[in-house]
Order: C-alpha cells, then structure tokens, then sequence
C-alpha cells in the first residue's frame, strides 16, 4: 500500500471511528442534574466548589447580604494584599514590580530593599541555560507551537537536574526559581526557532542581561535591535505583575496542585500546567480577542458609530458573523461579574501606550465594545446577569503595540504564572495532602461479553 492509498484507507477508516468514539462518549446531560453533578466544578449559579484551601492569591466578587450574593467590584489579593496597592506601590516608586510580587507570592511576605536585591541577584544568576541546552533542545527540533516547544523544553530540564526526583522544599524552591528565571529565555528562543525554521526569517538569540527586569529581558531578546522604551517595559511588567497569580481555582493552578499531589517532579508539574494554560479557555483567550478585533475593524465601516458597532455585535451573538460561536471574547468572566481588578489596571496604561504608538482610534474601538457588549448579551440571553470586560480584552491589544507576536501571548501569560504556580506547588506538598481524586459515576449499561466470531 503507497502513501497516497494509506491516507485514503485511514480517512476512511478514522471518519467512522471518529463517528463510534463521539457516539460512545456522549452522555445524557440529564444525567448531570439527576446525579447532582458539579459541572466544571461550578454549582449551578457560578459559584466555584470548594477543594482546597490556600493563602496565596484571592479572587473576590460578590458579598452575602442575608443568604444571596450581591455581587461588588472584583478584588484580586496576592498573599492578603491588594493588586491595586501591589501596582500603585511600586508604580508611584516607578520599579518594576514582577520580581518584587514574585518574592511576595514564594515567601509571603513583602521584601525589603536587601532580600528584594538578592533574591533578584540569584534570579539574574540562574537566568542562563544550561551549556548547550539551547542548541540542543531548543533549536534542534524547534516546533510549530510555542507553548508546546516550553513543556518540552520544561521536561527535558528533568534530565539536566541531578536531583530532579527530590521534593524536599529546598529543592523544589531551588528547582522553581531557576524555571522563572529561565522561563522568558525558553519562551523566546522557542518563538525564535519557529520564526527561523518554519517561516524562513534571520535568526536572533540574544542572551539575557543580569542588570535587565524580566519584562526588560523579554524584550531585549525578543527583538532583532533589542531595543524598547520606558513605557513599553512598564505596560509588560505590569501584565506579568497581574498574570501572576490568580487564586487556587484558575484550571492551570489547580492541574498544579492536582499532579503535585501525585508526588511526582517539578518538571512534570509544570509541564502540565502548561498545557492547561496553552488551552483558548484558559491562557489562549487573549488571542481570540485580537482576532475578534480584527474582524470587527474590517467589517464596521464607522468605528464611532455605535449602532453599527451594536449591530455587529449583535450578528456575532447570533453566530452570524466571526467564528460563528456566539462569543464575544474578552468580556465576562468566571468570577468576576461588576469588573475585573486586573482590567481596570490595565485600561489607563493601555490607553497611553496607544496614545504613544498612534493607536488611539483603535483603543476607543475597543473602549466602545467594551461598553456596548454587556447589555446586548444581556438582551440577547435575556439575563440580567452582570459581566464586565476580563484581562484577556486588553492585553492582547497592549502585547500587539509592543510589536510581540501572537504565537507568544500566551507564553507571556506562562512566563508570569510560573511565579504562582510554584507556590501553588509548595503549599500543596507542604499542606501533605492526600492525592487529589474526585468522584466519577459510571452511567454505562451493562453488557456481556460477546466471543470475537460471534459479533
């Protein structure tokens, strides 16, 4: 059999196992209500069910007032401080504050001057690959999909590591600081590899530079002149400050408490939070934003006209127009209901920096289907539910202005969480919890076993 009569027997016979795996994995959603079931692990009014306890990040949207939720601005903490006082702090000091909430999420407490200059000495230290991990790992196989090529390039540190296997809290810090030190390199050399082997282009690897933030170094290695401006490094770090970290529940930190419960490696951990994260529903959303965008902007003619902003939208609602998924992306969240803390941090820097790149129609764009889409989905779902814009509205707007391409967005968000999801890990092992395994009921009919020949 030649190639061309194998792909024509394998769609054949794939299309009809395709058909008998979806058939045979369909269950009733009947069933979900009659056994009670937790769908998403959320009850049926929104509200997350509770699995575990934690003291590294909160989420806040609603208070009780006499038995009902009444929902309120959304309140993110980091270690029971508030993002806003986290950005405000370090924003009037004019610092970059990502090392500084890095140190807070690990350690729980803020840093002084000192232990803040040398916990940053021994993230600049640890920040190159080891010896010939670069050439070896990374550009040897370089992959389509950057987010892929970093669980790869996590896992394959595994055999790097000499005591890999060793969960003792030294070791595991040790083994999560070096990751966050290590994760923009992985990220951008893996982007730079795909930009090189697959779409033909000069090939940059510029190596990181100990005096430089993480938000500095990203651009620095990202771009062929290494060259970015005040503002520019500003409006990154503060999208790793408010991506950090978001509670134990976000799916990526939970699939970090979940395998860490195993026993097994940091890498393998973080490997799979990863893949969590890679996912459109999680840390992929900001880029179904960009593209809704631009299908908006080339389809509505007048961009201050908001009837025919209200129109299209509404088309979109009614899987008309786009992706025909009925999704308006960047707006309502899992949570928060009035506002997202973090959107309405990254709103004013993003209006600035649209200001300096000349951008300043498109942002009011944004800033007008962010004010019109909330109550066509209410009218639409005839729900007096209230949603608000989330993170993912504006930061891939903001990511665009910085010239860094699509494939990275969501290795950013991975580069930022890696501070969270290493307390995540660390709280779970030293808390001692049993292995995470939740209960699944088995709605299958029962059968017998039918002889080969006689089937």
């Amino acid at each position: 059999m030649d190639n061309l009569e194998f792909e024509q027997f394998e769609k054949v016979i794939l299309d009809d196992l395709s058909d008998l795996a979806a058939k045979s994995s369909k269950i009733n959603p009947e069933l979900y209500s009659r056994y009670q079931v937790k769908r998403g692990l959320r009850d049926q009014d929104g509200k997350g069910v509770l699995v575990g306890l934690t003291e590294i990040g909160d989420v806040h949207s609603y208070i009780l007032d006499e038995g009902e939720m009444v929902p309120v601005p959304g309140r993110l903490t980091y270690r029971g401080i508030d993002i806003m006082d986290i950005v405000r702090g370090f924003r009037e000091e004019e610092r970059y504050g990502f090392e500084e909430i890095t140190y807070l999420l690990l350690f729980g407490h803020l840093p002084d001057e000192k232990k803040l200059r040398d916990f940053q000495h021994i993230l600049a230290d640890y920040q190159n690959l080891p010896e010939d991990f670069v050439r070896g790992t990374i550009l040897k196989t370089p992959g389509k999909d950057v987010m892929n090529m970093l669980s790869r390039s996590v896992l394959a540190l595994y055999s790097y590591d000499d005591n890999a296997d060793d969960t003792s809290i030294y070791n595991v810090l040790k083994q999560c600081i070096k990751l966050i030190a290590w994760f923009p390199s992985l990220a951008v050399y893996g982007y730079q590899a795909f930009y090189h082997y697959h779409e033909n282009q000069s090939l940059f690897l510029h190596s990181p530079k100990p005096e430089l933030s993480t938000a500095e170094n990203i651009l620095h290695m990202l771009r062929p002149d290494c060259k970015y401006t005040k503002l520019e490094a500003t409006l990154l770090d503060l999208a790793l400050v408010l991506h950090a970290e978001h509670g134990g529940g976000n799916n990526s930190s939970f699939v970090t408490h979940v395998i860490t419960s195993t026993g097994t490696d940091t890498y393998s951990v973080m490997a799979a939070a990863i893949g969590a994260l890679k996912g459109p529903k999680h840390g992929g959303a900001n880029i179904k934003t960009v593209y809704m965008m631009d299908d908006i902007k080339e389809n509505v003619k007048d961009w201050k006209d908001d009837e025919e902003i209200g129109s299209y939208l509404s088309k979109i609602l009614k899987k008309e127009a786009f992706d025909r998924a009925g999704l308006i992306y960047g707006i309502g969240h899992a949570v928060y209901s009035i506002s997202d803390p973090r959107e309405v941090i990254f709103e004013g820097y993003a209006q600035k920096l649209a200001k300096e790149k000349g951008l300043e129609d498109e942002f009011n764009l944004y800033h007008k289907v962010e004010e019109l889409t909330p109550s066509l989905i209410s009218k639409h779902n005839g729900s007096n539910k209230i949603i608000s814009a989330n993170v993912d509205f504006y930061s891939g707007f903001v990511y665009k202005m910085l010239g860094i391409p699509i494939k990275m967005f969501t290795p950013i968000f991975a580069i930022a969480r890696m501070s969270g999801w290493s307390a995540h890990r660390i709280e779970e092992i030293v808390s001692e919890g049993k292995i995470i395994r939740p209960a699944y009921k088995s709605v299958a009919q029962r059968k017998n076993y039918i002889p080969l020949k006689n089937r």
